[in-house]
């Protein structure tokens, strides 16, 4: 068996879990998560823990019981703490500018560029090249994210672009004559 999939996941108080026949729904300080199961797993609720077992002895099932697993402690996480992206714009008279779900981009076009954000995801700029993705879901949050950096991602000989926080960009050398 997976061995993540053998460790339980630990459900913080104020926290509500409901297991159903193919759905599982997490809820909690963070706001309400819902992830449809694979029949290839089962997950049992046994106090302050969920456990999560493959349905058979298949390889698929024995894999999927450690994704599981996975999933299942990130929305517990997600609905607890939350998850957060952090990007920072490297360029001259590079912009950001969050308004409300709406976040405005000024990266050398010609024209600004808006983002509209989804429902449970929050965008926040603390200075104006730097930008702070945040919400419960943690999928949500990282393809967010990383719509926002393909947007203008770091180009290789200066640099410029949007990208995470903790990205280092190798730059290249100039072409030398």
């Amino acid at each position: 068996m997976s061995r993540v999939g053998k460790m339980p996941v630990v459900v913080p108080q104020g926290v509500d879990v409901a297991v159903a026949a193919d759905q599982i729904t997490v809820k909690g300080a963070g706001g309400t998560l819902v992830r449809k199961l694979s029949p290839l797993v089962t997950v049992k609720k046994e106090g302050a823990a969920l456990h999560v077992a493959p349905a058979n002895d298949s390889a698929e099932a024995n894999a999927m019981s450690g994704t599981a697993r996975a999933l299942l402690a990130s929305m517990v996480g997600g609905v607890t703490k939350g998850f957060e992206k952090k990007l920072n714009l490297v360029g001259v008279g590079f912009r950001a500018q969050a308004q409300g779900q709406k976040l405005n981009l000024q990266i050398g076009f010609s024209h600004p560029v808006s983002k509209d954000m989804p429902e449970g995801i929050k965008v926040v700029t603390p200075t104006q090249t730097e930008i702070i993705i945040s919400g419960a879901d943690r999928q949500v949050v990282g393809q967010i994210a990383a719509e926002v950096r393909a947007i203008r991602p770091p180009e290789p000989y200066k640099g410029k672009g949007i990208r995470y926080a903790d990205e280092r960009v190798v730059l290249k050398e100039t072409k030398k004559k």
